[in-house]
């Protein structure tokens, strides 16, 4: 029962699902490649907003996705009812953040002396080896421990990761220096690493690669870091959004002024909004007349007049009289609403771009793995000695660890579209931004708004 391709009319069904446990875009493409098979489905992820998107038919429910997905070795829940235009958004979690700096600065500090130790022969006093040991363990173990537990939770599952690349490399350096320091000649007194300019093989059981280790594992938990606090920022944005509403509303029941929080009002409650104060929900004006500024929905500076009969959008501000508002929309509904739905759905979605960078992550990781194999396969052969041939093979893992093929891609995307939000610039979706790399005019009105052309 497995379906690579689903059209749109057996799919009516669409749901957002928030993922958790993800550590890079492969681990996105087996989510996808997964949902995608069963039939009726189609799915897509997006490793930088940590959301699945997902059409389904009848004969799928919610909980067969989530199934699926924790059978892969990921959490999945329903995101929370969307929040109403004026509500406080809830505020991300820093714990995450604030994990991944601590543990980013335990580990520079740590390795920055193991790499100077390493590079500059003339520091190389006796023993210098095993104070790099000493500096390099933490890093390796403590540093390179969210990545050592998602290549293992992958493993269990028969999958493999960037993770698999970072864990793999960082351990297998770690793991020969351990074996040279202890069983080689490289735990010898007055040791050094010199610089060579030549090609001569020797059998590695003089050479230690702590600094690999260590270096690899700082880089990699800058760029998760960095990655991290990028998604924040263009988070914000939408939060920032969301907070342009009216927080409280003064509704009129009985004839008597009550004042309620925004998300309490319902559709037909008639509310009183002031001179200076914000529209608290879509509505029909009945009573009063005013100059509303709806500059944040039109780009258009000189307020409009309303009067009775005339329709008021959410979070626009009464610059002049007393009005009274039959609300004909609430929550979600609201207009403000939806535009921050729009703007989260564009950094939910894959521009093209995206989608071949996170085909090409999906099958890096076996193609790096084979390759490692077969170097140690080919040394073996070529009668080079155990030694020199997994050096070599080590050599493979570490150079193949960086991540970055599946990240920059989807944290500009998610960036791009949440600056423009900042800007009060909607952008449709990431397939909208990657086309603008083929325009070469474009046409405005006086406020500022996109005119299509003919």
């Amino acid at each position: 029962m497995t379906t690579t391709s689903n059209s749109p009319p057996t799919a009516p069904h669409r749901i957002e699902l928030a993922i958790g446990g993800m550590t890079c875009a492969s681990c996105a493409a087996r989510i996808e490649k997964k949902l995608n098979r069963l039939d009726g489905v189609t799915a897509t992820v997006n490793y930088a907003t940590e959301k699945a998107t997902i059409r389904y038919a009848d004969a799928v429910t919610p909980d067969d996705l989530i199934a699926t997905v924790e059978k892969t070795g990921y959490t999945a829940v329903l995101p929370p009812p969307p929040t109403p235009a004026g509500a406080t958004a809830p505020v991300e979690p820093v714990d995450e953040l604030r994990g991944l700096r601590t543990r980013l600065w335990v580990s520079v500090v740590l390795t920055v002396p193991v790499i100077v130790l390493a590079m500059v022969p003339a520091w190389q006093f006796t023993y210098w080896q095993w104070l790099s040991l000493t500096l390099a363990a933490p890093v390796v173990v403590y540093g390179g421990l969210p990545f050592h537990r998602a290549a293992w939770i992958n493993l269990r599952h028969g999958a493999a990761t960037m993770d698999t690349l970072v864990s793999l490399g960082t351990l297998a350096a770690f793991g020969w220096s351990l074996w040279a320091l202890f069983l080689g000649d490289a735990g010898m007194p007055g040791m050094t690493h010199p610089f060579r300019f030549d090609i001569t093989r020797t059998d590695g059981a003089g050479n230690i690669y702590l600094e690999a280790a260590a270096g690899v594992t700082v880089f990699i938990l800058a760029g998760r870091y960095f990655e991290a606090r990028a998604k924040r920022t263009a988070g914000a944005a939408l939060r920032a959004l969301l907070e342009l509403g009216a927080r409280d509303v003064t509704v009129l029941r009985g004839g008597v002024e009550t004042r309620i929080p925004v998300d309490q009002l319902a559709v037909g409650d008639r509310f009183v909004v002031r001179p200076g104060e914000k529209v608290a929900t879509d509505g029909l004006v009945e009573e009063g007349t005013s100059a509303v500024d709806a500059s944040m929905l039109t780009g258009e500076s000189v307020p409009v007049e309303v009067g009775p009969g005339d329709t008021v959008v959410g979070a626009t501000i009464n610059a002049g009289g007393r009005l009274v508002v039959s609300a004909t929309r609430v929550g979600a509904d609201t207009q403000l609403a939806q535009m921050a739905t729009l703007v989260e759905q564009a950094q939910t979605g894959k521009a093209a771009a995206q989608r071949l960078a996170d085909r090409i992550s999906g099958v890096f990781v076996p193609i790096v793995i084979a390759l490692a194999v077969g170097t140690l396969g080919w040394w073996l052969g070529s009668g080079a000695g155990p030694t020199a041939a997994f050096t070599a093979a080590v050599a493979v893992l570490i150079i193949a660890c960086p991540c970055a093929l599946g990240l920059a891609t989807p944290t500009a995307l998610l960036v791009g579209t949440g600056r423009g939000a900042q800007l009060g610039i909607l952008i449709k979706g990431p397939e909208a931004l990657e086309s603008t790399r083929q325009v070469d005019t474009v046409l405005l009105d006086k406020t500022g708004t996109v005119t299509t052309a003919g």
